[in-house]
């Protein structure tokens, strides 16, 4: 302990202070307390941590406030108003906070809206007709209301489970919500054995344009997020059996590319171990992308149509429900530990830190380093190019190729070195059927992004190590 002011400092060790620790009740029941949104406010860290399943899987969650001088308070309003919360949102227009079920005026005034505290509550948007005093609100079941910020009256505008054909509460998983030039996003991020193995598909990224919602992608994602309507993009986060995945939206093209990422670790290959991924503005007019056990730096802006920047910064295997940066600081919310009902008998106390520190740090954990490609066993077209994998920021590579069908493939390499899908040729390579070709690339070899060409219709794998 150290004084200053005659003020006692709390204890922390390497970022976590442990007076911060969320703590749930013990039970029964005994279910996780995460945290799920973090929120700067006027001077204070609002934290809004989470149960599993709503009210009745666990109790002694709340919204939590956090001073300057880092004493943390249970916010009274909200003792008793126990569910699984992730959204977060500043309305502007009216200068109010939207987090968990609760409405923050700017004297931190605070304002509980009963219909939607029974429901499991992952994302706020801007209302695409009137928001100067509305917002969207997304429950995991694919439940959207409108909330009145002023009034707090709420209205369900629609049960997705009918506008996007998914299956309702423990076969579907909303995770975000988003809006941005004339669109209303969601996500969802259900998978499973069946997603894996090819025969289900039932995660969603999708819009709304104001007229008609449509399908974008039938894989899962778990963010959306981008910086209005500043920057011109739009990105979501999301993966499949072959690698991670980002979709970005250029607004000058009207268009989404997908791109492809590393995956750090297969411990989030499932819709309850990807909670919850974010995209988030850290550093002012910069991202970082928290996306299957990896944190990428993102830039906001894309020339050309293309987008540029992503780097690739550490891996991590924390469960991150939200970051934001907070007096200068970088603060990271965790699911640390949750005794599932009696399935993990070895945790009892339900609980989940805070870690403090700056952006900078993240650099010292775990190496960048991963697999995935674009083709898991895919049926791919002659001439057709692969979505774009990408190359730069890690150190040694391999590619290995494998063909599934029944003649030889001749596969080009192409890479893009300056990012903007200027792709050239690197190596050529024959696969004879049935068989796997591997391809070491030299030591310090690397690009932006790295695409694959076959020269016959076949159904091939390619998957990249990066160590």
């Amino acid at each position: 302990m150290t004084t200053t002011d005659d003020a006692v400092q709390p204890l922390q060790v390497s970022g976590v202070f442990p007076s911060l620790a969320q703590i749930a009740d013990f039970g029964p029941p005994r279910t996780e307390i995460g945290v799920g949104a973090l929120m700067p406010w006027n001077g204070a860290l609002y934290v809004q941590n989470y149960t599993s399943h709503k009210a009745r899987s666990g109790s002694g969650v709340s919204l939590r406030r956090i001073q300057p001088d880092m004493r943390m308070e249970v916010v009274p309003e909200t003792v008793g108003v126990d569910g699984t919360y992730t959204n977060r949102f500043v309305h502007y227009p009216t200068g109010r906070l939207i987090i968990g079920p609760q409405v923050i005026e700017q004297d931190h005034t605070i304002h509980v809206v009963p219909e939607l505290q029974e429901h499991r509550l992952c994302g706020t948007a801007h209302h695409l007709r009137t928001p100067e005093t509305h917002v969207y609100v997304l429950t995991m079941e694919g439940l959207v209301f409108e909330l009145d910020v002023l009034t707090l009256e709420t209205a369900l505008v629609w049960d997705l489970n009918d506008e996007l054909t998914t299956e309702g509460e423990w076969k579907v998983h909303y995770k975000d919500c988003y809006t941005a030039y004339g669109r209303f996003l969601v996500c969802s991020n259900e998978y499973g054995e069946a997603e894996w193995a090819g025969e289900r598909a039932r995660g969603r990224l999708a819009e709304f344009d104001g007229e008609s919602w449509r399908i974008l992608e039938h894989k899962p994602f778990t963010a959306i997020a981008g910086r209005g309507e500043f920057a011109g993009t739009i990105f979501a986060s999301g993966w499949d059996r072959a690698s991670a995945i980002l979709e970005v939206y250029s607004h000058a093209d009207q268009q989404w590319t997908r791109y492809r990422l590393p995956k750090a670790s297969h411990t989030f290959d499932h819709k309850w171990q990807t909670e919850w991924p974010r995209i988030r503005e850290t550093e002012h007019e910069r991202l970082l992308l928290d996306h299957h056990g990896m944190y990428y730096e993102l830039s906001p802006w894309a020339y050309g149509g293309r987008v540029w920047g992503v780097r690739p910064i550490s891996t991590h295997l924390w469960v991150l429900g939200d970051f934001c940066s907070w007096r200068g600081m970088l603060v990271m919310g965790a699911d640390n530990a949750s005794p599932s009902t009696g399935h993990n008998v070895t945790t009892a106390e339900p609980q989940s830190g805070l870690w403090f520190g700056k952006t900078d740090d993240l650099w010292s954990y775990g190496k960048a380093a991963g697999w995935g490609g674009p083709w898991w066993e895919d049926e791919v077209s002659a001439g057709e190019p692969s979505d774009p994998y990408l190359m730069t920021g890690f150190d040694r590579k391999v590619l290995h190729l494998q063909n599934h069908g029944g003649a030889d493939v001749t596969v080009t390499i192409q890479i893009d070195p300056r990012g903007d899908a200027a792709f050239g040729t690197h190596k050529v390579l024959t696969v004879a059927p049935g068989a796997l070709e591997s391809y070491v690339f030299p030591a310090g070899f690397s690009a932006h992004w790295l695409r694959l060409v076959s020269d016959q219709d076949s159904v091939l794998t390619a998957q990249l190590f990066y160590t």
